[in-house]
């Protein structure tokens, strides 16, 4: 018996049996290596204010995202999507081929021209929560909740979540754990997944 219990303990135990830990999958927040330079992050990655844009630290691979914003404080803001070479000390977004966003007022821009608009008083307030879905094609928006039924076109390549702030704005970003149920056949941000 005592026999069995010690090959039990050289099989299992740290013996140098070969066991290799599962490494902790890298968590999707703001990219303080990716902002202006004016802009400040705090809680975790999760909030932004100061002035300019930041992107999260994790591309949009996999074929339907969603993630959320809520609006802490108001003033100037713009959340979506962008390449990095977007200008992120740029306010507001949308002025050029690298991002397509959702402005503060309500319009969603993308090379400097207006894509669509949110329905006459939709537009979110402090406490508010807007839902960004992208599926590698169209940009769709929600706020708490509820389709605006405001879909945006035309941005291409590897787009990240983008989100600015001016004038006092803060907003939080939740790129898991979600205020709202993700519409239906969207999820949160994967990393991809590489095997070597």
């Amino acid at each position: 018996m005592a026999s069995l219990f010690s090959c039990c303990l050289g099989c299992c135990g740290d013996g140098g049996s070969g066991h290799v830990p599962l490494k902790e999958m890298p968590t999707v927040q703001l990219d303080t290596h990716q902002m202006g330079t004016d802009v400040v992050i705090v809680k975790s990655g999760r909030r932004i204010c100061g002035t300019g844009g930041c992107l999260a630290n994790a591309p949009l691979h996999q074929n339907k995202s969603y993630f959320e914003f809520k609006v802490q404080s108001t003033g100037v803001w713009g959340v979506g999507v962008a390449t990095q070479k977007v200008n992120l000390n740029q306010v507001p977004m949308g002025r050029d081929t690298h991002s397509l966003v959702l402005r503060h007022d309500g319009s969603v821009y993308h090379n400097n021209e207006e894509k669509n608009r949110l329905p006459a008083n939709s537009l979110p307030q402090e406490g508010d929560v807007v839902g960004v879905t992208y599926d590698h094609v169209e940009l769709n928006l929600f706020l708490n909740g509820k389709d605006m039924q405001c879909p945006a076109t035309g941005i291409r390549g590897t787009v990240y979540p983008v989100v600015y702030v001016d004038d006092s704005a803060i907003l939080d970003c939740q790129f898991s754990d979600f205020y709202h149920t993700a519409p239906q056949g969207f999820e949160k941000i994967l990393f991809e997944q590489q095997i070597f």
